[in-house]
């Protein structure tokens, strides 16, 4: 039951200053010959460029017949320019010939749709755009859009991006603008319990906290888990409708090769069991929730946590790649599961879908920023899925990233020193989950996302109240001091996220708290564990991740500092009473 936040690593020498927006170039549909009639195609190609280097993005609109399988064809003006790193496409380069092939996810493409694809790439003396384009042999448009102005340093390697076409829409249903607005929340009984045998408990242990279901037993119930609960799926819509709530919060969790870049809690399917994961996981979910009995009960389903963003941040050469990572983004595990997984629960007309977005010590930089929104988008739209079957999107799920930062803005400067330049906040754009959970918004509704997406920011574990919080801004003696003295996250480092000490349970659970919000949840039940502090032999399928031993000193994601993590954690989603005790003593606002 437990999420990672994973950073990309340090993103210093990454940072970009006035960075230009991909521009997307005129399109224009040449003529074909009779012989080659149905395909019809329209190419847009941009650059942004550094000196000696560029990232490419090239979009293939499909304007004939559906396409099965297909093949991209251009050639580079200048015999300096070469093809580096590729995504979404198996690049070769003859010469100055390019050539892309389809991946075995995206091949498929209907018509009026449209396929995204990209490298990296080199060049010297200059970089012009190709002026031809070829699709599976015929002619397309005549060249690509503008090319940005070259920034002073090159950007890292950008994510795939596939945009497989729609081919449902969900149907009409009692779906409301919030689903949270003026309802009454689920208390799950089984938490409940746990948090009344801690001393004080009794203070929270009627707050709505969020129902995982992160195998496959878990949708029936599991007595004899020490993770899971006696009560399966159809148990706690029972108990919903007795309890005479408005709204249940369901963590769908399951994924092949879950969690792929980290230990504690990688799952039970095997990233080749896709077929698994849509049979005996997402459909028996779907058939329990679609049940008539519980259609004016508000169904809200977070959506595969701590997934999609690992296709960007820890594949290829990034500096958290992992060979998990690297085979769930080639064989569209992740990308195909979560569409499934939104297409088939989002067809109930009572379920609102919000779909994991990590939070903004993850993909807060302008090099994950907007390329993790396009793999969103992708899953969004693949396997049956349309962006209509996402109501929203949520934030820091199970993370400890601060709401609100009150003493200090990115914006502010120490000694002609931005705060983006200290070592916490380590070049990143956002310092809090509120500024990226706004902005984030509006860049997924750039993407393609309706207006009225909501986001969610799982607040149960960041409030950092207690002794240790500051009470005003830090001394301006340099940026790093400002910054430390500041900020209330109390953190090792951004990356840290496993049973981090210190912590307090955040704002409670509040309905459209904010511009943008359509809530603050407990997606996170507090108190039960990230991940053991040590391996402990289990059969749950959950693993032992060093990020969850007090005694580590760190790797490439968290700039190899100390994980923080407090001593003596059981297994993930075990209930740990000390942690518990902690977040209630240090939580902000403070408890009464």
């Amino acid at each position: 039951m437990n999420v990672w936040r994973k950073q990309a690593g340090p993103r210093r020498a990454l940072a970009i200053a006035g960075a230009a927006a991909l521009v997307t170039g005129g399109l224009v549909t040449l003529p074909v010959t009779s012989a080659h009639a149905a395909t019809q195609c329209e190419v847009s190609y941009t650059t942004n460029d550094w000196p000696g280097g560029f990232t490419a993005s090239v979009s293939i609109k499909n304007v004939g017949d559906a396409l099965n399988g297909w093949t991209l064809g251009f050639t580079f003006p200048n015999s300096s320019q070469r093809v580096g790193q590729g995504w979404s496409a198996r690049w070769t380069q003859s010469g100055q010939n390019v050539t892309a092939q389809n991946e075995s996810y995206n091949g498929s493409v209907a018509s009026g749709a449209t396929v995204s694809i990209g490298f990296n790439g080199s060049w010297s003396g200059s970089n012009p755009k190709p002026t031809s384009f070829t699709l599976n042999g015929v002619t397309c448009n005549g060249g690509g859009g503008p090319t940005t102005p070259p920034p002073s340093t090159p950007p890292p390697s950008t994510p795939p991006s596939t945009t497989p076409p729609p081919t449902t829409s969900p149907p009409s249903g009692p779906r409301v603008d919030n689903p949270y607005l003026n309802a009454q929340g689920y208390v799950n009984p089984e938490w409940k319990a746990k948090a009344e045998s801690v001393t004080g408990g009794n203070r929270v242990s009627n707050t709505p906290t969020a129902v995982w279901i992160d195998r496959i037993a878990a949708i029936n119930g599991t007595p004899d888990s020490s993770s899971n609960g006696a009560m399966g799926v159809r148990d706690h819509l029972d108990e919903a409708l007795d309890q005479g709530a408005d709204y249940i919060q369901f963590v769908i969790y399951n994924l092949p090769g879950r969690d792929c870049a980290a230990l504690a809690s990688n799952g039970e399917l095997k990233a080749d069991e896709l077929p698994r994961y849509k049979a005996e996981y997402i459909d028996p979910i779907a058939a329990i929730q679609g049940d008539a009995k519980y259609k004016n009960l508000r169904i809200i389903n977070i959506i595969e946590i701590d997934s999609l963003p690992n296709l960007h941040t820890n594949t290829g050469g990034s500096p958290g790649a992992t060979p998990m990572c690297d085979t769930v983004k080639a064989n569209g595990a992740y990308v195909n599961g979560v569409g499934y997984a939104l297409a088939k629960l989002g067809a109930i007309g009572n379920v609102y879908n919000y779909v994991d977005a990590a939070h903004h010590g993850w993909i807060g930089w302008d090099t994950n920023f907007s390329p993790v929104a396009g793999i969103i988008k992708d899953a969004a739209t693949a396997s049956g899925s349309t962006v209509n079957h996402v109501h929203g999107f949520i934030v820091n799920t199970a993370n400890y990233s601060a709401l609100k930062e009150p003493y200090f803005k990115v914006t502010d400067t120490v000694n002609g020193q931005t705060v983006r330049q200290a070592k916490w906040v380590d070049w990143n754009y956002y310092v809090d989950e509120l500024s990226f959970a706004q902005a984030f918004r509006n860049e997924l509704v750039s993407k393609g996302f309706p207006n009225g997406i909501g986001m969610l920011i799982d607040t149960s574990r960041n409030g950092w109240g207690g002794t240790a919080r500051p009470t005003g801004p830090g001394p301006i003696t340099d940026v790093n001091a400002y910054v430390d003295g500041s900020r209330v996250d109390r953190r090792i480092h951004a990356g840290n996220w496993c049973n981090q000490a210190g912590a307090g349970l955040g704002e409670r659970p509040k309905a459209a708290p904010e511009p943008g919000i359509d809530a603050y949840v407990w997606v996170k039940p507090p108190g039960e564990s990230d991940g053991s502090s040590k391996e402990i032999p289990n059969n749950e399928g959950k693993g032992f991740d060093r990020m969850c031993d007090p005694t580590y000193g760190g790797n490439a994601r968290n700039g190899y500092n100390r994980s923080g993590a407090l001593p003596d954690a059981p297994i993930s989603g075990a209930w740990f009473p000390a942690q518990f005790a902690e977040l209630m003593r240090n939580a902000y606002p403070p408890l009464s």
